[in-house]
């Protein structure tokens, strides 16, 4: 580090990470987050990729296996909405590694189950980590990138959960004729175990989490210093945004009068994308086996649809930081629901079939994992955890949808072709919101401007 900084100004500790380089310190914390969305992703995927294996042993029929398959969406739902005003309240860090803990040991616990009860259990309680893991990883690394890199380095951070699901799909692929269904449960499980560990050691807590609850300028100096490569001794920060609004609690702030409209389109959107993927990722390998694929082929294929999100992600996060986010991630859903649709027309081989899947995934994944920036911009310091975290917990309702609706459109005797057709509806409604809650946040803009003009000076 360079020499010490004495200087008393007060800075927007936001404006001074603004104006730094990105630091090896920052991508080590990137890289923290990007292993925990990983992990998220490959035991978030794990369910649907057993769930050929696990009907097979038990003999179970497809109504059956929607409980065990949706139990971990549910447990989610909790762990967000429990989770994200409990990190506005005590701190990103202890939320994550309390989460990554809790996911770890559950999914590691599934190995030892022997009924269809016992799994659903500790599939819930397994989701309830899972639930508090993601917004947290987001919030943390929001709160640590530059603005104007903030879409491309959350989405790069969120190639994570594609990565991690796909690696779910290709180690089942190994793993279950090998070894059998439970092994894919103990590999979802002991990573994390290990991922805890050093997130205890490594992970900092949110700078702008200490600098809103007051916490020492001793350790915030710290940290910002492992940050610009200076060692920092009297400088103080604050928040921009701090207000008297923001000191609401998190939960009244997200659904007050300046932020209710936008958090109720934003968990819409949020809602039909997890609809669509959770749809497909958990009764893809059983639509694909279905269709005359074996389990290896379906596997694989199915591992394809989250695999093409890192493009899809890397690609929204560019365009979102040179354009308008809203629209850039509204578009992405309309090619969602049009590729989709199309692959709904048409028939092929395993090739052709893996190509269409994969152009679908990298949409679909691409917009998805978007949907985070868009929220964590959005709402202040105070509210941000909670605006990130009850999106992503409303929408996995969603995915519970989705997973239910999945098993009943199987037992209904509908195929791969009109299924996919239809989920093209959900795709269109999300661009929709997204698109209306932008109309809605310019139109007040241009408001505040007018009243601003019509505000006399006070001077």
């Amino acid at each position: 580090m360079s020499s010490a900084n004495s200087s008393s100004e007060v800075v927007d500790v936001q404006a001074f990470i603004d104006q730094q380089r990105f630091s090896p310190y920052q991508w080590l914390i990137l890289g923290l987050c990007f292993l925990i969305v990983a992990a998220d992703g490959f035991d978030t995927a794990a369910g649907g990729f057993v769930a050929p294996a696990l009907a097979r042993e038990w003999g179970l029929t497809r109504l059956e296996l929607g409980p065990i398959l949706s139990a971990a969406l549910i447990g989610s739902v909790v762990g967000a909405l429990i989770a994200g005003p409990l990190a506005d309240r005590i701190g990103r860090k202890r939320v994550l590694v309390g989460a990554v803990l809790s996911f770890g040991t559950f999914s590691l616990a599934c190995t030892q189950a022997h009924s269809t009860e016992v799994l659903t259990m500790l599939r819930l309680c397994s989701g309830i980590g899972l639930g508090a893991a993601m917004p947290n990883a987001t919030t943390m690394i929001s709160e640590y990138v530059p603005a104007k890199h903030r879409g491309l380095l959350v989405n790069v951070m969120f190639c994570g959960f594609t990565i991690g699901a796909s690696a779910g799909g290709f180690a089942a692929a190994v793993l279950i004729p090998a070894f059998g269904w439970r092994s894919v449960f103990f590999a979802s499980g002991a990573v994390p175990l290990l991922l805890a560990v050093a997130l205890l050691i490594y992970l900092p807590e949110s700078v702008r989490f200490m600098v809103a609850k007051s916490w020492p300028a001793a350790r915030v100096n710290a940290v910002l210093g492992r940050i610009s490569g200076t060692t920092l001794t009297g400088q103080r920060f604050t928040l921009h945004e701090q207000s008297g609004a923001t000191r609401q609690t998190s939960v009244a702030l997200i659904l007050s009068k300046n932020f209710r409209a936008g958090t109720l389109l934003l968990w819409l959107t949020y809602f039909m994308g997890l609809l669509v993927y959770f749809l497909l990722t958990s009764w893809l390998p059983t639509l694909l086996k279905d269709s005359g694929m074996t389990l290896k082929h379906a596997s694989l294929i199915t591992a394809l649809f989250p695999l093409g999100g890192g493009l899809g992600s890397i690609a929204c996060g560019y365009f979102m930081d040179r354009a308008n986010a809203h629209r850039v991630v509204a578009f992405t859903y309309i090619l969602t629901g049009v590729f989709l649709w199309s692959i709904g027309q048409l028939t092929g081989g395993v090739f052709f079939v893996g190509v269409l899947i994969f152009i679908a995934g990298t949409c679909l994944n691409g917009a998805q994992v978007s949907m985070p920036v868009i929220a964590a911009a959005f709402y202040p310091t105070n509210g941000r955890a909670s605006g990130v975290a009850w999106m992503l917990g409303i929408g996995r309702i969603g995915g519970i949808v989705g997973s239910m609706a999945g098993a009943s459109f199987l037992q209904a005797g509908f195929g791969i072709g009109s299924i996919l057709s239809m989920l093209a509806i959900p795709s269109f409604i999300a661009a929709a919101a997204l698109l209306l809650k932008d109309c809605l946040a310019r139109r007040q803009v241009r408001t505040d401007v007018i009243l601003q003009q019509l505000t006399p000076d006070s001077d």
